[in-house]
């Protein structure tokens, strides 16, 4: 797949090539970068759209948070970013003497953008009623990713090697099919005039390779469709989208500039809650160490070399300098690179990019589209995300390993599942404690179970599903190995257990101990019969 995209990106008018002394001056702009600039501009733009509408209507963030504070530090995050890899490639063309390198792709890391939401942010402003409080969880947690992503550079190749590709993206997956997709899933379906054709849209193109007019992208196709239905819809009365007029006027008057300012104090005001982030924390800190390995390998094989533990160093970089400017998402390299390299981007589709979303984030212009766009607009696009990432799971991954994929689910599901259990009943003005997890119990809710097997979802997850890999390859030792491992983070809490602490779930961790014994002594029978002659191995008729 990449070495045919590669094939087909050919551009005219790239910098004179010099032989074996490198480029002289590559050109920092050519002809196909227009493509790549529109294709993945408008891929960031819709992220942006997605990221504030998550702050705005899920985490009822005030504005002058998310516009004043949270979205201008994103546009510098992004800004330098898109820059540095510019720069990379650059350098690469110079050195190497070719005309045709591609620059990474980068910007707000997709799947992290709901974690932080959903399972950090979300929970945090749930349980204090304060959505700042929620604001400064999110930053603590990128300050603690940072750091993870800047040393992980040395140590990712070993947790590459030792943790099967079925466990990393099967509890990523896990996350994907619950916390992503389910929501905009419902919210399409109750408003499917647009949601629903806005979908047929996305598939159309994502799926099924149609071209829409003037080679405009499927999400921007979809997104103007929903804005012209919901403001044609307004114009006779009718809510189809939850577009309103005040709300653009107030979007034009709030046009103004804001930059970045430092907030040092709310990052470490966040560590409070220390105890719930290091749960997610660490294990996506892992997820991504493993993603962007995978996606400078995915630009090795179209062509272009990068190092990966300047890239790892990098996302950390400029992660930490947007977290503590108030933004509390995490930078990462995007998969994608050999498609835009097809497209004929360059060097100069990455730069632009990100001067340009400076330019939308300091401005306040944000605002103004968001309020243009309805959210049930944009729903679709999570929902295939959120397909695009579970297919993953089973695709990349042998098919014998399809069980342990499947188990990895089952804590996120168990997650979701008490989440939509709390919520619903915190809007009835009680809480499973107060109705009895007895009660409970008798109209088959096993209220206690979902708790224990969804707290440190992630963790759980990545774990059982390893458990699973190595258990069908008949890799005993390696399963007991992991499943020693989740004795430890069981016993202190890092998974199916509410906060980080000492002998957090002792009868838990007990039995996983108990399974890693009973595994060991299965490899060392098995290694026994291995060692017996062929005819002592096979039982007599």
């Amino acid at each position: 797949m990449a070495a045919g995209l590669y094939a087909g990106g050919k551009t005219s008018g790239i910098g004179k090539t010099s032989g074996i002394g490198g480029v002289s001056s590559p050109n920092l702009w050519v002809s196909g970068d227009w493509n790549a600039f529109f294709g993945f501009g408008t891929n960031i733009l819709v992220n942006l759209l997605v990221l504030t509408g998550l702050l705005r209507f899920v985490l009822g963030m005030p504005d002058a948070i998310t516009f004043g504070r949270i979205l201008p530090a994103i546009g510098l995050m992004l800004c330098l970013s898109t820059a540095y890899y510019g720069w990379l490639a650059y350098r690469l063309a110079k050195e190497t003497g070719r005309d045709d390198v591609c620059a990474l792709p980068s910007g707000i890391s997709v799947p992290h953008m709901f974690i932080v939401v959903f399972v950090i942010m979300l929970p945090i402003k749930l349980a204090t009623g304060d959505p700042v409080k929620g604001w400064e969880a999110g930053l603590a947690w990128v300050f603690i990713q940072s750091f993870i992503l800047m040393i992980g550079g040395f140590v990712a190749p070993a947790i590459r090697r030792i943790t099967p590709r079925a466990a990393l993206l099967g509890t990523l997956a896990g996350v994907s099919v619950t916390f992503i997709a389910m929501r905009p899933a419902l919210e399409m379906i109750t408003t499917p005039v647009i949601g629903v054709v806005a979908f047929a849209i996305i598939l159309l193109a994502w799926f099924g390779g149609l071209r829409y007019p003037g080679k405009l992208p499927a999400g921007l196709v979809a997104i103007l469709f929903g804005m012209i239905v919901a403001w044609g819809a307004k114009l006779f009365g009718l809510d189809m989208g939850g577009v309103s007029g005040p709300g653009f006027v107030s979007a034009i008057q709030g046009i103004g500039f804001s930059i970045p300012l430092p907030a040092f104090g709310h990052v470490f005001g966040g560590f409070e809650f220390i105890g719930v982030i290091l749960v997610t924390a660490i294990p996506f800190g892992i997820y991504d160490l493993v993603e962007a390995m995978d996606n400078v390998e995915s630009a090795e094989v179209a062509g272009d070399t990068y190092p990966t533990t300047r890239v790892l160093t990098a996302d950390g970089v400029v992660s930490l300098i947007g977290c503590m400017m108030g933004n509390p998402f995490i930078n990462a390299v995007y998969i994608g690179h050999p498609g835009w390299k097809a497209m004929g981007g360059r060097i100069g589709y990455s730069v632009a990019t990100g001067l340009v979303i400076l330019a939308l984030c300091w401005l306040n212009l944000v605002s103004l589209l968001s309020s243009l766009v309805p959210v049930v607009a944009i729903a679709p696009i999570l929902l295939y995300i959120g397909m695009l990432i579970g297919a993953q799971a089973f695709q990349e991954t042998p098919h014998s390993h399809a069980p342990a994929i499947v188990l990895a689910f089952a804590p996120h599901l168990a997650a979701w599942a008490k989440t939509l259990i709390d919520g619903a009943l915190g809007a009835a003005g009680t809480s499973a404690a107060a109705v009895g997890l007895d009660k409970l119990g008798q109209v088959g809710v096993l209220y206690g179970g979902l708790e224990v097997l969804g707290e440190g979802a992630i963790l759980g997850g990545l774990i059982l599903g390893a458990i699973a890999v190595f258990i069908i390859e008949r890799d005993f030792a390696k399963a007991a190995a992991f499943s020693a491992v989740g004795a430890a983070m069981t016993f202190f809490g890092f998974m199916h257990g509410p906060a980080v602490g000492i002998a957090v779930k002792p009868g838990l961790a007990l039995a996983y101990l108990m399974v890693a014994g009973l595994l060991y002594a299965a490899s060392r029978s098995t290694a026994k019969a291995s060692l017996l002659p062929a005819a002592a191995a096979v039982p007599a008729e």
